[in-house]
């Protein structure tokens, strides 16, 4: 398993090199439309493990950037508390920010611990999300933190 991780690292770094989806001078994963998570609820992935489309009519808008939700209720929700909904690393890849880079995320792929969310990336050759699974949590959070504080401006 150790050695699939350190490989997985390998491929990671080579997509920093190589891949256009990765994201320069932005604290957070959004294009220029400005809606947060890709029109996904951020309601939705934290109160209810669920990956799920919002809707224009249930929108709210947060530090200038839109947010869906899929009803009035979730809205509401996070209008009373929208930094407790915010996703992690400014919703670039958990497992990219442990590796040292900003990737775009698939929006269905997320794990949910300890009242805060953090979305992955998936391709056809990283599953981020499993790699992040797979391996002592405490120890890729720690190595994600220190690395997000040079990642968030650069």
């Amino acid at each position: 398993m150790k050695n699939l991780f350190k490989s997985t690292i390998v491929v990671l770094a080579l997509l920093v090199n190589t891949v256009s989806f990765a994201q320069d001078k932005k604290a957070n994963n959004i294009d220029d439309s400005k809606i947060g998570l890709q029109g996904y609820s951020p309601v939705s992935y934290l109160d209810l493990g669920l990956a799920q489309r919002g809707a224009k009519q249930f929108k709210s808008t947060h530090n200038k950037i839109a947010y869906y939700f899929t009803s009035e209720d979730q809205k509401k929700t996070f209008d009373s508390n929208p930094q407790k909904y915010m996703p992690q690393y400014g919703g670039f890849c958990a497992f990219g920010v442990y590796a040292g880079a900003k990737f775009r995320v698939d929006p269905t792929k997320f794990v949910v611990n300890n009242g805060k969310y953090y979305l992955f990336l998936n391709d056809v050759e990283v599953d981020a999300k499993q790699l992040w699974i797979s391996e002592k949590e405490s120890k890729l959070l720690a190595t994600a933190n220190k690395n997000w504080n040079g990642l968030k401006t650069k």
